[in-house]
């Protein structure tokens, strides 16, 4: 059955102008809000839709501007044999390049035969759909696919509302499993006909004195309805739709009562079995009403590891479990530019399909900042708390996701902010400067656009920290240490740190007298970030440390680092530039 080889959309709703290629599968749209993902199901199922009317509204035009048509065009590809019908179609069949995208009027051997379907809605708002070829343009020919085509080749699509697949209507996923069709008609007008007259012999006593009244006025008015008049079903509300007939349980009860991720499912495994009379299924917001394990299941009913593909599937996402369960060749990010919209293909690449793993929630946000270490993240969570609580916007807020690259090579976290880079991401990268790392790794991302907050010379956070915080808040740092650790522990720290030359006692004393020397809180930046046991080297115990005693101390703090904590945040409340 066809498949979409082809999107292009113009000048609808927030989308200026996109053209796009989707895989033969899995099409799973991520992004930012209001990047276009839904608008791109939308589109689709405008264009291939089996209804005869549309309500469009200036609403749907980009920019409210009616003066420009809107314009969807979908090229489908893997044609049968009836839509190749030369005598039906001869003059609009086109020829699509896989490796290019090109498409081209005059196909030569190596190019898959594709018609391309294109609707257009001017300011009367009225929907008008057509085949395009230029050959047959220049002959003054005009045609649109036939209604029994259109109908075979609309795509399911899988909403909160299950009530209309799951019964025999028009266009359902029921009438496409198989040719079956029940003939209900005889029964349900007999059945009409007996309802009408059951309830016009039960009502005559609870409606007796108005009849009689009625009755009356048209005698005297001269109208022949004769004395005994009824009240009776109307003909016309006793009637029966397409969707008369629906799946109900063992016990009778309505299939379209099931839970909304319940129905969900049962529709997708329904249109996997009609895999072979409709493959295109269109599905918003795929989590919804799933739980994380029914999320799994749903995308396994759909083909998402099967080799080719059964169904071609076009579905947006706000699940990490979805990201996490899918390939990256199955997941495309939307991005909104000035001119037009991109979808860009996250990729198999190692560096990319890890980070998936890893950091799902991570490419659900626009804009990413990649830590070395877990005391970085518990950092910049712990200050966003107290900056919140004093009137900053949340990180958060801004769109603003946090990733622990857990340590290590000093190289992985530029590896993991080139990946989100690369697929329009805003990244950052916040460092240690103990490790450096490699040459050309650093100023190559920040060619692409990332950036870069290092601590200075040499130091790491424990180092910055001591070093530039004021003697009251490194007193706090110590006695935090002691609370999570043991003053034995700490004490053994320090002494490791300073070769035996001071202990906890001795800076005590020494932070009494004449306050904490340079060498001390050098000695202290050491101890904490001792390998085996350091002293705030979690996102819990650092969090805390930065909302409790960073935060509030940091006005006093060290200008230098001041202004590398204040470039973090501001780079942050950019994020929509």
């Amino acid at each position: 059955m066809s498949r979409i080889r082809k999107l292009e959309i113009a000048h609808f709703r927030s989308i200026r102008q996109l053209a796009w290629c989707p895989s033969d599968g899995i099409n799973c749209l991520i992004g930012p809000g209001d990047s276009g993902k839904s608008s791109i199901l939308d589109a689709i199922d405008l264009c291939l839709g089996a209804r005869r009317n549309i309500q469009f509204t200036d609403a749907d035009f980009h920019r409210l501007d009616v003066g420009t048509p809107i314009s969807i065009s979908v090229t489908l590809g893997e044609l049968d044999d009836g839509l190749k019908n030369l005598e039906t179609y001869g003059m609009f069949v086109r020829g699509f390049y896989a490796d290019s995208g090109l498409i081209e009027d005059e196909p030569e051997k190596d190019a898959e035969t594709v018609l391309t379907v294109r609707l257009t809605v001017g300011s009367d708002l009225e929907p008008s759909w057509s085949l395009i070829s230029a050959r047959a343009e220049a002959q003054g020919l005009e045609r649109n696919l036939s209604w029994g085509d259109r109908v075979r080749l609309a795509p399911t699509r899988i909403g909160v509302m299950a009530d209309f697949h799951l019964s025999w209507r028009r266009g359902s996923v029921l009438n496409r499993v198989s040719d079956e069709r029940a003939d209900a008609s005889a029964a349900l007008a007999k059945a009409a006909r007996d309802a009408r007259a059951a309830f016009g012999d039960e009502v005559q006593d609870q409606l007796g004195a108005t009849l009689g009244i009625v009755a009356t006025t048209a005698k005297e008015l001269g109208i022949p309805i004769g004395d005994n008049i009824k009240a009776m079903l109307d003909a016309h509300s006793v009637s029966f739709s397409g969707g008369t007939i629906s799946l109900h349980d063992a016990e009778g009860i309505p299939l379209r009562g099931l839970g909304i991720g319940s129905a969900r499912l049962l529709i997708a495994g329904l249109q996997r079995k009609a895999a072979t009379r409709a493959t295109i299924i269109l599905i918003d917001e795929l989590e919804h009403g799933l739980e994380p394990h029914r999320i799994i299941r749903l995308l396994g009913s759909l083909g998402a590891k099967e080799t080719p593909p059964p169904l071609q599937v076009f579905v947006t996402t706000h699940s990490p479990v979805a990201l996490q369960e899918l390939a990256g060749n199955q997941l495309f990010v939307t991005r909104s530019g000035a001119e037009e919209h991109d979808v860009l293909k996250v990729g198999t690449a190692n560096d990319i399909q890890s980070t998936i793993r890893k950091y799902p929630d991570a490419f659900l946000a626009p804009s990413v900042i990649v830590y070395e270490g877990a005391s970085e993240v518990g950092l910049v969570r712990g200050l966003d708390q107290y900056r919140a609580a004093n009137g900053y916007d949340a990180i958060t807020a801004q769109g603003t996701a946090l990733l622990d690259c857990g340590g290590g090579d000093a190289d992985m976290p530029f590896k993991r902010a080139s990946a989100f880079r690369a697929l329009g991401y805003r990244a950052a990268v916040v460092r240690d400067d103990d490790k450096k790392p490699t040459a050309g790794v650093e100023a190559a991302f920040i060619a692409i656009g990332g950036t870069v907050v290092a601590w200075r010379e040499g130091r790491a956070l424990e180092d910055e920290l001591f070093l530039s915080l004021t003697d009251d808040a490194v007193d706090k740092l110590i006695d935090r240490a002691i609370e999570l650790h043991g003053e034995e522990l700490v004490n053994e720290h320090i002494k490791s740190a300073s070769q035996n030359g001071k202990d906890l006692n001795a800076i005590r004393m020494e932070a009494l007298i004449e306050g904490v020397t340079t060498e001390s809180r050098q000695i202290l930046g050491r101890a904490a970030r001792s390998r085996k046991a350091g002293w705030f080297k979690s996102v819990t115990w650092m969090e805390a440390v930065a909302r409790d005693v960073v935060g509030p101390d940091l006005e006093s703090a060290e200008v230098g680092f001041r202004a590398l904590v204040e470039k973090a945040f501001a780079w942050t409340s950019n994020a929509g530039q």
